[in-house]
């Protein structure tokens, strides 16, 4: 059966993203793209992946494959609405829930880094007991439609974008000067981490904006024996920063393939 060969697809909304095995060849991409639209009237639009997550702006390749001509996705979650381009700017709906327990934790004033069309930001403005929300991100792609969704989810009174390289806000935010014409807390009471896969851990601008009580969400991958390999990663960037942590919690995030899965690392700054 046709089914049980292709990987999973990824629905965004309106758009269905599938992965086929190599080799699959036109005509069964195009029986399985209608049968995934007569199956849901609410997909429009079928892409066929074919290339992965790339650079630290996380983009990846598709092609149109069936229905509508577009990779602008129209996409629902926890009571709130998102607009983005799928090529353009990263947006996994696999970490909705991720996104839904963070927003129940978190209060104060909260920051977000790497928050692409703002999924994270969007979702913690709208369904937390947070004062208001940061939204940091270095995609100009990403920040157009985080500007826009901001906007379509009635958030501009709590939600504050601040737009650029984080190690460049970091040290902004670090001399007491204004970001994108606004005024940003020295301090966060919630620092958010949904990482890419990159090199640079980025822990070092999370400790420059962290005080005493802040706890941070610090997202990375790792195969699951490698899960206290990036705790101990941590405890060195807090040593030397000078910091003094206390790791709450340790939990898989998903997995992303090849025995790798995303694991997340709550963890709380103590001085």
């Amino acid at each position: 059966m046709i089914a049980e060969r292709i990987r999973a697809y990824d629905v965004f909304g309106n758009i269905a993203i599938v992965k086929f095995p190599a080799k699959t060849n036109a005509a069964i991409k195009k029986r399985f793209a209608g049968k995934i639209m007569a199956d849901n009237r609410a997909i429009t639009t079928i892409l066929e992946k074919t290339g992965k997550f790339h650079g630290r702006l996380r983009k990846q390749e598709t092609k149109w494959l069936a229905g509508v001509k577009t990779k602008e996705a129209l996409y629902k979650e926890n009571g709130c609405v998102f607009r983005f381009n799928v090529d353009k700017t990263y947006f996994s709906p696999r970490l909705s829930n991720e996104r839904k327990e963070i927003a129940g934790i978190v209060k104060g004033n909260v920051l977000v880094m790497f928050a692409g069309a703002g999924p994270y930001s969007i979702v913690i403005a709208k369904n937390s007991k947070a004062e208001k929300v940061y939204s940091n991100e270095v995609n100009r792609e990403a920040n157009k439609y985080a500007l826009l969704n901001i906007g379509l989810n009635n958030l501009k009174y709590k939600l504050l974008m601040l737009n650029g390289d984080i190690k460049i806000i970091a040290n902004k935010i670090k001399k007491g000067l204004m970001v994108n014409d606004g005024a940003v807390p020295k301090y966060f009471n919630y620092i958010v981490m949904p990482r890419p896969q990159l090199k640079d851990s980025f822990l070092k601008q999370a400790f420059v904006l962290s005080k005493k009580g802040t706890i941070v969400f610090y997202y990375d991958f790792c195969m699951e024996t490698e899960k206290y390999g990036i705790v101990e990663k941590i405890k060195k960037e807090a040593e030397k920063a000078k910091k003094k942590i206390k790791i709450l919690k340790i939990k898989t995030a998903g997995e992303i393939g090849n025995r790798r899965i995303r694991v997340r690392i709550d963890f709380k700054v103590l001085n």
